[in-house]
């Protein structure tokens, strides 16, 4: 009986001592990813375009990196300033008044018509499809290779 009791209490301390560190280690996991938060990296936006493969956007201080991830690994696509991937998404309002936007071809890009709200309930959103149709005129207006 004696032996019992000795053998309870030695697992209850024990168990103590191992849920007092894990307590610590989850405060000191707090602290750490409170300070994180504004790091000067950040992913602006994420899109799968296949199993494996997805183009991300992340901002890096003032500029913008559109990132291509696959499991093999990740490759920078382009990088561009951070004003022209918030612009290019379609809840920023235009610099020019609403007037339409217009492509340096005169082309307009894909998107909802000047003056007219998308809607949908992902309207804005980082999963709406206009706002991936923006992102990618605005990088094919960047990269395009002109005579």
């Amino acid at each position: 009986m004696i032996d019992t009791v000795g053998l309870v209490l030695k697992v209850g301390l024990s168990l103590a001592a191992v849920l007092g560190v894990l307590w610590l280690c989850a405060r000191l996991a707090a602290r750490g990813g409170a300070g994180r938060a504004g790091g000067a990296v950040e992913v602006l936006a994420r899109q799968q375009v296949g199993r494996g493969a997805a183009v991300t956007v992340v901002r890096v201080a003032d500029r913008a990196l559109v990132l291509g991830v696959t499991e093999q690994g990740v490759s920078l696509l382009t990088d561009t300033d951070l004003e022209a991937v918030t612009a290019a998404s379609p809840a920023a309002p235009s610099a020019a008044g609403g007037a339409a936007r217009t492509a340096l071809d005169g082309t307009t890009p894909a998107g909802p018509a000047p003056g007219r709200a998308p809607a949908g309930p992902l309207a804005g959103s980082v999963l709406s499809p206009a706002t991936w149709r923006a992102a990618v005129d605005a990088v094919r207006e960047r990269t395009v290779r002109r005579a």
